[in-house]
């Protein structure tokens, strides 16, 4: 018997093809292999809306799960993915940030809740259908993530906050396949159904992608029409609340200016939205917080990166900075860093995470506070 056929591996599946194929995948390689699917959605809510948080999921996972020949299981996840994911969402966004759930759900419940629980169950690994690779240094013994094959589907932006322990305990099978491949290969194992589904959207919980409508249900005492202003506090018009818009913004305003006006942030306390021209949305620098590494044990000193300030923005050149004695800054937690682009950056937006390479290697990265 072969190493990998003594190891136990419990597989996120969430009724897609990569979550599929990283199943079959690991299963051919002779892991013992468990599938799981988690259920999210908030009881009461559109729970058969087609997205991964579905019944239609959990029913398609399911149908994977028995063509291949392993054990299936549906954890409920609803009270920990609403406290954690949906709640941080909507306050986030009350409070002029914009957040980005897919981290959150990452840290908090997949590499969080699921990942112990998945350990507490036997299991070695936690596997998932993202496109990211783990490396280990050879000399440090350092756990690594690296940009996949398939760089359009790259997803270590979603995953800086993982941290050494978990990384160790975690397979991405499918980091050296392109999409295109792996559709090819589910249908090559009669996993039809599933080869065909396009990709979930982004925000799961939230299925039409109205997420003014979803935030103004859950809270609408709390979104109230406020001024747009210019940076000198000059009032320029009536908006409709904070939650409908965001930094770099030009449509959907619903006043005219006379020329094109951009949102470039928003004053909460006094409930207004700053705006100013195309010019104003760029920016040289920006602090970030709530700081993880994972190429570095931590950072002594400035260091020369590439960094994105979102999931799909380029790349670009940058100097991170550590500031001492930050913790006291607002909204740090933690440690904070100065990020100093050499080229200016277009709306860089709190809430957003800023993620620091090297090439390929995921040096680290943290949340954007201002």
């Amino acid at each position: 018997m072969t190493l990998t056929e003594k190891k136990k591996v419990v597989v996120g599946m969430s009724g897609g093809v990569d979550s599929s194929m990283a199943a079959a995948l690991l299963k051919e390689e002779g892991y013992e292999v468990i599938g799981i699917t988690l259920q999210t959605m908030p009881s009461g809510g559109p729970d058969d809306v087609g997205g991964c948080c579905s019944i239609t999921a959990i029913d398609d996972a399911r149908r994977v799960a028995h063509q291949l020949g392993i054990p299936h299981y549906v954890l409920n996840f609803r009270t920990i993915f609403e406290e954690n994911v949906i709640d941080y969402f909507t306050n986030a966004y009350l409070s002029g940030e914009t957040p980005n759930p897919c981290t959150m759900c990452n840290r908090v419940v997949r590499w969080g809740e699921f990942l112990r629980k998945a350990r507490a169950l036997g299991a070695d690994y936690l596997a998932t259908g993202h496109y990211a690779k783990i490396l280990q240094d050879p000399d440090s013994g350092r756990y690594l993530m690296s940009r996949p094959v398939d760089t359009w589907k790259d997803q270590t932006y979603m995953l800086y906050n993982l941290t050494q322990d978990q990384l160790k305990h975690t397979l991405f099978p499918l980091a050296d396949y392109k999409k295109e491949h792996i559709r090819e290969m589910a249908a090559e194992r009669g996993l039809l159904r599933v080869s065909r589904k396009p990709d979930s959207q982004e925000i799961c919980f939230i299925p039409d992608d109205d997420y003014v409508s979803f935030i103004r249900e859950r809270s609408p005492d709390k979104i109230k029409p406020g001024n747009f202003v210019d940076r000198q506090g000059n009032i320029l018009g009536r908006h409709q609340g904070l939650i409908n818009y965001t930094v770099g913004q030009r449509k959907g305003l619903g006043v005219t200016f006379g020329k094109p006006m951009f949102v470039l942030g928003f004053n909460v306390e006094g409930n207004e939205v700053i705006l100013g021209e195309d010019q104003e949305v760029y920016a040289h620098t920006l602090l970030a917080t709530d700081l993880n590494w994972i190429a570095i044990t931590g950072l002594e000193g400035p260091l020369t990166v590439q960094a994105k300030i979102r999931y799909k923005a380029p790349l670009a050149e940058a100097k991170i900075i550590p500031l001492k004695d930050s913790e006291t800054l607002p909204g740090a937690i933690g440690p904070v860093v100065r990020v100093e682009f050499t080229t200016p950056q277009r709306a860089i937006t709190p809430g957003q995470a800023v993620v620091f390479y090297q090439g390929d290697l995921v040096v680290g990265g943290g949340k954007i506070i201002t």
